[in-house]
């Protein structure tokens, strides 16, 4: 199987995703402590779900690095559900959240399609 050569790009832009996300887990986490909490259960969802969402990031990006399949829908997946965060970011008036996940998002997908194509 000819491998395509914008594996690495979608291994880099995964791996931003999973910092990004994992830097919003640990900013919750910050912020629990900083603030006064009075709903602790949906806050723990929040850290577990970022925590778990980066380290499937990771493992995705790890997977298009090596050259494996595993990465493939899982990468697509969440950058479909970034375009739908970007869209209510875009509703609320949030314009540079927005920018931010459509700059990572639209051109990730767009590479892992194309592997997806070339390579399936």
């Amino acid at each position: 199987m000819n491998k395509s050569r914008y594996r690495p790009t979608v291994a880099t832009l995964l791996s931003i995703e999973a910092g990004i996300v994992l830097a919003l887990g640990l900013w919750l986490i910050f912020f629990s402590f900083t603030h006064e909490n009075e709903e602790l259960a949906p806050l723990l969802g929040e850290i577990s779900f970022a925590a778990i969402g980066a380290v499937g990031l990771f493992v995705a990006g790890r997977g298009y690095r090596k050259g494996k399949n595993y990465g493939r829908s899982p990468a697509i997946l969440s950058n479909l559900i970034a375009l739908g965060v970007a869209y209510y970011q875009i509703q609320g008036a949030f314009y540079i959240g927005a920018v931010i996940i459509l700059a990572l998002a639209l051109p990730t997908l767009y590479f892992a399609f194309s592997i997806a194509k070339n390579e399936g």
